[in-house]
């Protein structure tokens, strides 16, 4: 007998063994498994000649495991049901990206950079239905029910998946008015004496991480004058006057260009981001997953580093 003959062997007399245990006797198995009385009969009768040990008892009645036989179930419930997500899991990798894909993104990157390119893709992939929920802090994507999430910035959990899909660069700016009104800060330490713009849904609270010239990470720490959850509403602050705001450069430049706001400390190094697609740990990806994220890195390679 081929090794290959004989695993197949011992997983189908697992899977009769198991589905007696399930549906509580031999005739009912047989219905399941679409196979004769006597065919589940010899397959669990072979289990037990090959371990030397009686897994049933069987009465005219009931059939029911033994003490050792409801161990071993146990063990091969397991190993059956391993064996079905393989098959799944090889179905599904051959199979067109599909299905419900929930989203969870901040705000403001949501409208200014998924929005414009989702329908591009629900174009490209037209089985997958998108539920982009616009929100900003870290959902927990497994109990919440997500299936990726978009990410800016320092990663805090771990335990998930992530993939860089672009990079921005992070900025202190503030409006021309502001500056003329209460001057520019010459060094980091100056900003303590100015009115800071935060963000209020930032896990380090109100401190700014800031790489200094001598490429150190500095870090300030000061109440602020304003704290908000929102980031195109920070940068709004910053535009009408109100303190200096630390952004990323996809929310600024735009402001920047048109002179609506200036760099805070020019010559400071830039401090450089990632974005990424985070998605739950496990060594497979739905195919709908990937497919987004093969779209995003694309779709933002395609617009140049520029727009970051």
């Amino acid at each position: 007998m081929t090794v290959e003959r004989f695993a197949m062997d011992r997983l189908t007399e697992m899977e009769a063994f198991a589905t007696v245990v399930d549906q509580g006797g031999f005739t009912d198995a047989a219905k399941k498994m679409g196979i004769s009385k006597s065919a589940v009969s010899k397959h669990v009768s072979s289990l037990e000649a090959r371990l030397g040990a009686r897994l049933l008892n069987r009465t005219t009645r009931r059939v029911s495991p033994t003490e050792i036989g409801l161990a071993y179930y146990d063990r091969a419930r397991r190993v059956l049901n391993d064996a079905g997500e393989a098959d799944a899991l090889v179905t599904s990798m051959q199979s067109a990206p599909s299905g419900l894909l929930r989203i969870s993104v901040a705000t403001d990157f949501g409208v200014n950079h998924l929005s414009p390119v989702l329908g591009e893709f629900l174009q490209e992939f037209p089985d997958i239905t998108v539920n982009m929920v616009l929100n900003n802090r870290y959902v927990e994507l497994i109990s919440e029910g997500f299936d990726m999430a978009i990410r800016v910035g320092e990663l805090e959990d771990s335990s998930l998946r992530a993939r860089k899909i672009a990079e921005t660069t992070r900025r202190m700016v503030g409006s021309p008015n502001y500056f003329q009104k209460f001057g520019r800060p010459m060094r980091i330490d100056d900003l303590n004496d100015h009115k800071l713009l935060h963000y209020s849904s930032q896990a380090s609270g109100n401190v700014w991480k800031i790489p200094a010239a001598s490429g150190e990470v500095r870090q300030v720490r000061t109440a602020g004058w304003l704290s908000v959850n929102d980031g195109q509403s920070l940068l709004n602050a910053a535009m009408a006057g109100l303190g200096i705001a630390y952004l990323p450069s996809f929310l600024y430049a735009d402001a920047m260009e048109k002179g609506l706001v200036e760099d805070a400390i020019p010559d400071l190094p830039l401090d450089t981001q990632g974005i990424y697609a985070v998605y739950p740990p496990g060594r497979f990806t739905q195919p709908k997953v990937r497919a987004f994220i093969d779209f995003l890195v694309n779709a933002f390679a395609e617009k140049g580093p520029d727009i970051w």
